[in-house]
Parts: C-alpha cells; sequence; structure tokens
C-alpha cells in the first residue's frame, strides 16, 4: 500500500488537546483508524459454508483433485469443481475469517485463521467443516488500513481486528519521552504507516495439492510448514486433524514465499534466496543464502535451475523488475546464470520447456524455457490486459489468478495455447 505523510498541522492538533492527569497517563483525542474487533470466540465458531458468495479480492489459490480453492484475503475460500476446465463449476465459500494461505493433505485442509490455524475437512464439498484448530499458535496481524490517518491502539484481549473504522478517537496513553511519535501500551506505534452445482466425486484421502509460487505453507511427508515474516513453524501430522506443534525458528528477515523441492526448501526473501536441507522433515538444515539486490522476490525450483521474480513494491523496497535464473546443482553454491527485464513481474510457474511468468499489469507472459540462457528473449505468448499475480500449471493447464479474476488455459498445443474458461471477480458497485 502507499503510504502517505500525515501533514504537520493535524499531528499539532492532536497535540494541542492533550492534558495530563494524576496517574501518569495522558489522554489523546483525534481523528483516526479505530480497530473493529471480533471476540475470539467468534472467530472459533465462525467456519461455517454459505452460496452465492461473490468472489471479490482474489488472493492465493491451491488446486487438488480436480478442486481449486481460491482464497478471499482475510474472508474465507471460494470451492469450484473443474473436472472441466472450460466450464468450472462453483460449489461453496468457507468462511474463515483471517484466511491468507492454505494447504492440503488428504482431503484435510490447513488454512490461517489470524492467530489460530483451523483444520477443516474438505472431503465432501457439500459437508465442508472444521474438525480441529490449534490456537494461538501465529502471530497476532491486523487487516490493512487507509494510511491517510493514524490506527488506533490495538487491545489484543478484546479479539482480532478484522476492519477498521473512520472516527474520532480518545484513548489513555501512558507517557512516553518527547519526541512524537508516542506509543501505546502494548508497542503499537502512533504513526504506523506499514501494512502490508455440479456433481462432484470429492477430495481424495490420499497425496498432497498444489499451491501457487507465492504460497506460505506447505507440506512434505508427514510435516506442515507455516512461514511468516521471519519464523518457521513446524507441525507432525501424522494425526491429521491434531497437529503436534515440533517447534518454531528464526530463518532471516523478510520472508515473502516458500517453495519444497524433493529435500530442500527455497525461501524467498527482499534480499536473496535461502536453502533449508529437509531430509530429516522435522529439523531443516540451513545450507546456504543467495543474495540478490533488494526487491519482492517468489522462487520456484526445477531440478537444477531456481527461477526468481525480483520486482518493485511498496513494502520490499529496490528498483529492479526483472526474471533471474539460477543454478542450483550445487545447493552450498548456487550462481546466477542470466538476468531478464520485466515490467513488474510476480509469481511463475514451470511445467517441462515452458515458463510462466505473471508480469503484473502487462499480464500473463509464456516462455520458451529450453534454453536458461535465452528465456527472457523467447516470448511465445503473451495475455496483457490482466494484472496477472499467480499460476499453477496442472498437467496441460494453467491455472492463473489476478486482480479481475481465475483465468484457466490449455497449453497441450503448444502452438495453440487457448483460453478454457474464467471466472470473473465481481465489481463493486
Amino acid at each position: 500500500m502507499k503510504t502517505k505523510i500525515i501533514p504537520i498541522i493535524s499531528i499539532l492538533s492532536v497535540a494541542a488537546i492533550l492534558f495530563t492527569s494524576c496517574d501518569d497517563s495522558t489522554y489523546r483525542e483525534y481523528e483516526g483508524y479505530a480497530p473493529v474487533y471480533m471476540s475470539y470466540e467468534d472467530l472459533r465458531t465462525a467456519v461455517k459454508t454459505e452460496q452465492n458468495v461473490d468472489l471479490l479480492n482474489p488472493g492465493k489459490i491451491y488446486y487438488k483433485d480436480n478442486y481449486i480453492f481460491i482464497v478471499e484475503e482475510l474472508k474465507g475460500i471460494h470451492v469450484y469443481d473443474n473436472q472441466d476446465p472450460s466450464s468450472p463449476v462453483k460449489k461453496t465459500f468457507v468462511n474463515i475469517p483471517g484466511v491468507v494461505d492454505i494447504s492440503i493433505s488428504g482431503y484435510i485442509l490447513y488454512a490461517d485463521s489470524y492467530v489460530d490455524l483451523a483444520i477443516i475437512d474438505v472431503q465432501n464439498v457439500d459437508n465442508i467443516h472444521e474438525v480441529g484448530r490449534v490456537r494461538d499458535v501465529l502471530p497476532y496481524t491486523v487487516p490493512p488500513a487507509g494510511d491517510d490517518f493514524p490506527k488506533g491502539y490495538v487491545d489484543n484481549k478484546k479479539g482480532v481486528v478484522i476492519d477498521w473504522e473512520l472516527k474520532t478517537i480518545r484513548e489513555r496513553v501512558y507517557n512516553e519521552p518527547y519526541p512524537w511519535p508516542v506509543y501505546y501500551r502494548g508497542g503499537m506505534e502512533f504513526l504506523d504507516k506499514s501494512n502490508a452445482s455440479g456433481a462432484s466425486s470429492g477430495v481424495s484421502g490420499s497425496g498432497t495439492g498444489f499451491g501457487g509460487s507465492m504460497a506460505r505453507f506447505g507440506i512434505r511427508n508427514k510435516v506442515l510448514y507455516l512461514v511468516d515474516q521471519n519464523t518457521l513453524r513446524i507441525f507432525d501430522i501424522t494425526d491429521k486433524t491434531n497437529p503436534l506443534r515440533m517447534g518454531a525458528f528464526y530463518i532471516g528477515w523478510n520472508i515473502e514465499t516458500m517453495f519444497l523441492s524433493g529435500d530442500n526448501m527455497f525461501f524467498g526473501t527482499t534480499t536473496g534466496m535461502i536453502i533449508y536441507d529437509i531430509s530429516n522433515p522435522l529439523v531443516p538444515a540451513w545450507k546456504t543464502f543467495f543474495s540478490h539486490a533488494r526487491s519482492c522476490d517468489p522462487v520456484i525450483v526445477d531440478d537444477t535451475l531456481a527461477y526468481i521474480t525480483l520486482r518493485t513494491g511498496t513494502t520490499c523496497g529496490g528498483s529492479l523488475n526483472c526474471l533471474d535464473v539460477i543454478n542450483v546443482r550445487n545447493l552450498t553454491a548456487p550462481s546466477l546464470l542470466a538476468t531478464f527485464a520485466m515490467k513488474n513481474p510476480h509469481g511463475l510457474g514451470k511445467s517441462d520447456d515452458l515458463l510462466f511468468l505473471c508480469d503484473g499489469n502487462e499480464g500473463l507472459k509464456i516462455f520458451d524455457a529450453t534454453d536458461p540462457l535465452t528465456i527472457g528473449n523467447k516470448l511465445i505468448y503473451s495475455y496483457p490486459g490482466i494484472n496477472a499475480y499467480d499460476v499453477i500449471p496442472i498437467g496441460d493447464i494453467l491455472v492463473m489468478i489476478g486482480d479481475d479474476g481465475l483465468y484457466q488455459y490449455s497449453y497441450s498445443n503448444i502452438q495453440n495455447i487457448t483460453l478454457l474458461s474464467k471466472i470473473e471477480v465481481k465489481k463493486e458497485q
């Protein structure tokens, strides 16, 4: 999100109305965004299915057993029967407050739900329901708010923040040393500027699904991995509905994405790629760090090659927009093979000799990846006019999510890659 500087007159106005009380605290009154809470009790009874819910704000995508799961950021998951990719069938919407990432093992879906990990049975898409929950295992986060006014103090004892309301806020703040801004109790900064129906056969009880390159969840065998900006959390899911917390450890700053490939785990960060050995899934071992210029950074790996997109972003910094191809044959000493300029690349995927790349508002681009040294110069197809975000190649079908909906393409004939279907985002009135 863009950041705006709050006019100094606004701050002076706020300062002018402060008064000191006898208990060494201060009251502040100002125009700002006040948190709207959902109680923990309501959060933990919120998972339910609904019909006729429009796709409004699509996020990450997941594919398993001919079903597509589209995250409606912080709201829930849209489920589509995709047995016929040219005509996907809308099945249901699963209300999951706070959801951003998901992963599926067998027919058990794992989703973040603000501070909790929700465990959901999706075997029968007509009867999706919660079967377990690990409470208070994820960091307390808040949804984005406008950046033209300050945000009010968040009291996490009241529940999770699900929205913000612009209003006049009056609150007590315990005194802190000059200068402004002061900090609320609990460490919240006053001038916080950052945030970043048809027939179906059901979901099978075996295997895992496929996430896109923007994923932060991953599953290997009987282990579930969750990563946030700096911490990897590990769960033993031998008992799928009763995950055991095996630990959490610091892996670095500004982690953006996670990609699992064989016995290795690759993290995309704003400053480079981190590689871990997961041959012992419960005890990842650090291998190396490959540095690149500061930028937003998803990564995928195919055999001995890693593909990294670097882009400018409001939270990532940097000025590069490019595709890097990295030789990872020697995982302890990755080396850069080639760099190709792009417009604003996001997610990417690979299938045999095709590389699919979401290049922001320049849309979907498909490259001949036969020669890693010339990929960026061998554009086969381009689909402009789509603000593309992420892709999942499945067989000869490409599933792509963008700002205006989910697209599916057939690439069974490389000479005639065709659009099969589109699930539209409902435009706000």
